[in-house]
């Protein structure tokens, strides 16, 4: 399994014998043109340095995961404001992917929409987005964010220890240097949100409370 090493080592340059190197494309935007279920089982096997910066290691791989995340629920059309709206993949609070997720979204589709990258503060102004990702920096207001997002078709996803217990939808966890992901099947039955066996099949399954 290939190991994600998101640092390129020459960009349009030359490499010490002097032949020009092609681009280096990281690995995680690579596998997004992938089928789904081959990309979260690569992403899965893939690990990611501690010394790198959130952008160009933890968080790439935490975005291609969203990405591929959305690809695996049955969106209702009551999640979108018009046939013509974006599907929103939105940040909520303190933005840890820089520029990842939006070279990495660049001109993506989900549902046969065009995928935005969209950045809030406040809950009430993300209602609209497809998937949520709340940041670590959110912790301390996660019931109150989980609230505001009742009666809405909206996936949340977290990364602070016990968010899916909390009742979001999905969380991310670490181990061993590699991401893993929980599902509350239950907050997605809420949202009205059909999560496919497939997906399920690769994550830990929990419950409120949990």
């Amino acid at each position: 399994m290939e190991i994600l090493n998101t640092r390129s080592r020459h960009i349009h340059g030359r490499n010490p014998s002097g032949r020009q190197c092609p681009r280096q494309i990281p690995a995680s935007r690579r596998m997004v043109g992938l089928a789904p279920a081959a990309v979260l089982w690569m992403l899965l096997g893939a690990g990611f340095a501690r010394g790198q910066t959130g952008a160009t290691g933890e968080y790439q791989l935490k975005a291609a995961f969203l990405f591929n995340f959305a690809k695996f629920i049955d969106w209702p059309e009551s999640s979108f404001a018009s046939p013509h709206s974006d599907f929103a993949i939105c940040i909520l609070g303190a933005d840890p992917f820089g520029r990842a997720m939006d070279e990495l979204l660049q001109d993506k589709m989900v549902a046969n929409r065009r995928v935005s990258v969209e950045r809030y503060r406040q809950v009430t102004e993300a209602r609209h987005c497809q998937v949520i990702f709340v940041s670590a920096s959110e912790k301390p207001r996660v019931h109150e964010i989980l609230e505001g997002l009742r009666g809405t078709n909206t996936l949340a996803v977290g990364e602070t220890d016990g968010f899916a217990a909390a009742g979001g939808a999905i969380q991310f966890a670490i181990e061993d240097n590699r991401v893993r992901f929980l599902i509350n099947t239950t907050a997605a039955d809420r949202a009205g949100l059909r999560v496919s066996s497939k997906l399920l099949s690769l994550a830990r399954v929990v419950h409120d409370g949990d």
